[in-house]
C-alpha cells in the first residue's frame, strides 16, 4: 500500500506504538498492514526524539550540496556514454553490463541511471546460468572455432556441417542467428561476368559441353591460368581440377606465363592420378593450349582435348570457380613480398585445406578427398 493513503494522524499513532508502546517496527507494519520502510520514514519524520534537519543558509552546505549534485549528474551522463544504446536492449543486457562497471560507479548509480532496480540485479546474479543459455555459449565456440580453422570464409551451411560431425544437434537456422550474432560471415565475392556466347575453336571442338559431373574419376578435367600479383611482379598459376571431385590434381606456378607453365601442371596430374582411360582435358583458347606442344604432348599420353568457345567464360566454369574462391578466401586484397611468399601461401591452400578439408557444395559438402574415398569405399563394396 502507499503511504499516501494514510492521514498524518495514523502515522503518528503508528509511531507511538513503536516509540511509547515498546512494539518492534515489524510488528507494527504487519498489523497496521503497511511496510516496515514506511513505518521507519513516520518514525524519523514524526518522532520527536529524532534528530531534526535545521535549514541553514551555510554557503558551504550549500556548496557541498551542488558538488553531490554535480557528482551525480557528471556520473549518470559517463554511464550513459559508455553505455550508449545500452537502454534500448533487454533487462538482462542491462544488468551485464552492470556488473562489468560496478568497479568503475556505485551499483545503484548504475541501476538508476539504467531503469532497473538494485534488488532485481542482484537477484539477477544469483541465479544460475539456464541450460539453454550455456547451450548457446557452447555453440557459440564451436561455431567460431571452426569459422577460424576455415580461415574465415566458411558461411553458416558450412559450419553447420561441420557441427553435425563433431555430434552436436542444431538446426541451420540457429547456426545462421548465433553468426550474425556474433559478426561471424562467409567471405563475399565480386560480381560475375557477364555471358557472351563467343566463337568455336578452330583447333578443337567444345566436346565437354558444360558436362561438369562425371560418374567416375579421372574421366573429365578442366585446366586454366590465372595471376597473383607480389611485389617482386606476376606469379602465373595453372591448375588441372577433376570434375568428378573438384580435386586440383595438378598445379604449376612461374614468374611467366609460358607453355611449359600449363605442361607442368599437366604433367603433376597425370604422375598423380596415372589414368588407365582416355581423359578428356577442357581449357579454353588460349595460346599455351593451343601451341603445337601442347597438343602433341595430350597426344602422346593419350588425353583428349576440348576447348571452350572463345569469348565465354562459363564454358569453364569450374575453373572459374576454384580461382574466385582461392582470390575471395585466401589473396583477396592481399599483394605479397615476394613470389616464394605467394607460392607457400597458395601451395598451403590448395594441399593443407581445399584438397583436404574444404567442404564443397558439389560433394554433398565433403571436402575432395573425403568424397573420392567416400567413392572408393563404394566400389569396392559392390
Amino acid at each position: 500500500m502507499s503511504s499516501k493513503r494514510y492521514p498524518e494522524e495514523f502515522k503518528i499513532e503508528a509511531v507511538k506504538q513503536v516509540t511509547e508502546k515498546g512494539h518492534s517496527v515489524a510488528d507494527v507494519a504487519a498489523r497496521l498492514g503497511t511496510t516496515t520502510h514506511s513505518l521507519y520514514a513516520w518514525i524519523k519524520r514524526y518522532d520527536p526524539q529524532q534528530p531534526k534537519t535545521i535549514e541553514s543558509n551555510d554557503p558551504s552546505a550549500e556548496l557541498a550540496k551542488l558538488k553531490k549534485e554535480l557528482q551525480r549528474v557528471t556520473e549518470e551522463r559517463d554511464i550513459l556514454k559508455k553505455g550508449r544504446g545500452v537502454l534500448r536492449k533487454p533487462v538482462q543486457m542491462r544488468y551485464a553490463f552492470i556488473q562489468d562497471n560496478q568497479h568503475i560507479w556505485p551499483v545503484r548509480r548504475l541501476c538508476s541511471t539504467l531503469d532497473v532496480h538494485h534488488s532485481g540485479y542482484y537477484a539477477w546474479l544469483k541465479q544460475p546460468t539456464s541450460k539453454t543459455a550455456r547451450k548457446r555459449q557452447l555453440l557459440a565456440g564451436l561455431i567460431k572455432q571452426f569459422w577460424l580453422e576455415s580461415g574465415g570464409v566458411y558461411g553458416y551451411r558450412k559450419i553447420h556441417c561441420d557441427l553435425k560431425d563433431a555430434g552436436e544437434n542444431c538446426g541451420i537456422n540457429r547456426v545462421h542467428r548465433l553468426m550474425k550474432a556474433d559478426g561471424l560471415k562467409s567471405q563475399r565475392g565480386y560480381r560475375k561476368p557477364r555471358a557472351y556466347a563467343g566463337t568455336p575453336s578452330i583447333v578443337s571442338a567444345n566436346t565437354l559441353e558444360r558436362q561438369f559431373n562425371p560418374t567416375q574419376p579421372n574421366q573429365r578435367w578442366v585446366t586454366d591460368i590465372t595471376y597473383i600479383r607480389t611485389h617482386e611482379g606476376w606469379l602465373y598459376l595453372a591448375v588441372v581440377i577433376d570434375l568428378f571431385s573438384r580435386l586440383v590434381v595438378g598445379w604449376s606456378m612461374k614468374s611467366r606465363m609460358t607453355t611449359d607453365l600449363v605442361l607442368d601442371a599437366l604433367l603433376m596430374a597425370l604422375w598423380r592420378r596415372k589414368p588407365q582411360n582416355k581423359v578428356l582435358i577442357h581449357s579454353d583458347q588460349g595460346s599455351q593450349y593451343t601451341s603445337h606442344e601442347w597438343q602433341a604432348f595430350i597426344k602422346q599420353h593419350n588425353l583428349e582435348c576440348s576447348m571452350s568457345r572463345r569469348g565465354n567464360c562459363h564454358d569453364n566454369a569450374v575453373a572459374e570457380s576454384f580461382f574466385q574462391l582461392l582470390k575471395r578466401e585466401r589473396i583477396k586484397k592481399k599483394i605479397y613480398v615476394s613470389r616464394s611468399d605467394a607460392r607457400a601461401d597458395i601451395f598451403e591452400y590448395i594441399e593443407m585445406f581445399y584438397n583436404s578439408k574444404r567442404r564443397h557444395g558439389s560433394n554433398g559438402q565433403r571436402s575432395p578427398l573425403d568424397y573420392e574415398k567416400a567413392h572408393q569405399k563404394m566400389v569396392m563394396c559392390v
